[in-house]
């Protein structure tokens, strides 16, 4: 799942408060934040660049269980939390990465998640219409509705138990991650006229590919 809030990378003016000898220092940190937004573009192309966009059949397909608890799974899932955040992301599907087992990662209050055949076993019965995106949807938003309150079970990639009991933000991203465990997405879930505009945008892509 995409980031909820926009972020900014417009260039921003420094400098201009300073007196004449700041100059000098204050050209350099321009520099230093635009090497850094330059930076952080170009691992954003890199992390999606691995994410597969709408389209892709391996989106549309439902991942198997997990059954084993290896090195291999932890590789995986470390791999998934970076490209996660170079994409500048809040959840992602194993599925989205081309590999058809049921896990996630998350962001979820400033601590990174790792949730393996995860099952919602709690629905709460309140609900709320919110935007979403997707990061294999580009910068397409559509409004969802989900359930407020979820929990959670699983286990983390070394097999243990993940008991998880969730609100607000993070109950919408796993939903949303789970949702692509199944081979849906929110494209699925919005509304029909949401969908129509969703589906002009994509349409022109899908034909490049």
């Amino acid at each position: 799942m995409s980031d909820h809030h926009e972020h900014d990378h417009g260039d921003h003016d420094h400098g201009h408060d300073h007196d004449h000898g700041d100059h000098d220092h204050a050209h350099a940190h321009d520099h230093e934040h635009d090497d850094d937004r330059a930076e952080q573009r170009a691992r954003r192309q890199v992390a999606l660049a691995q994410i597969r966009q709408y389209g892709d059949p391996v989106l549309r397909m439902r991942a198997n269980e997990v059954d084993e608890f290896d090195g291999e799974l932890a590789r995986l899932t470390e791999r998934m939390i970076g490209v996660m955040h170079d994409a500048e992301g809040v959840g992602l599907a194993a599925t989205q990465v081309g590999i058809l087992r049921r896990l996630f990662v998350f962001h979820d209050e400033d601590e990174d998640r790792v949730v393996v055949n995860p099952v919602v076993t709690v629905r709460g019965k309140e609900t709320e219409v919110d935007d979403e995106g997707c990061l294999s949807l580009g910068p397409i938003r559509m409004p969802v509705e989900r359930a407020v309150e979820v929990t959670l079970d699983g286990f983390d990639a070394s097999g243990n138990a993940v008991h998880l009991e969730l609100e607000g933000m993070s109950a919408r991203v796993v939903q949303h991650e789970l949702d692509h465990l199944d081979g849906k997405m929110i494209i699925d879930r919005t509304d029909p006229e949401s969908r129509r505009e969703a589906m002009a945008q994509l349409r022109p892509r899908l034909v490049l590919r």
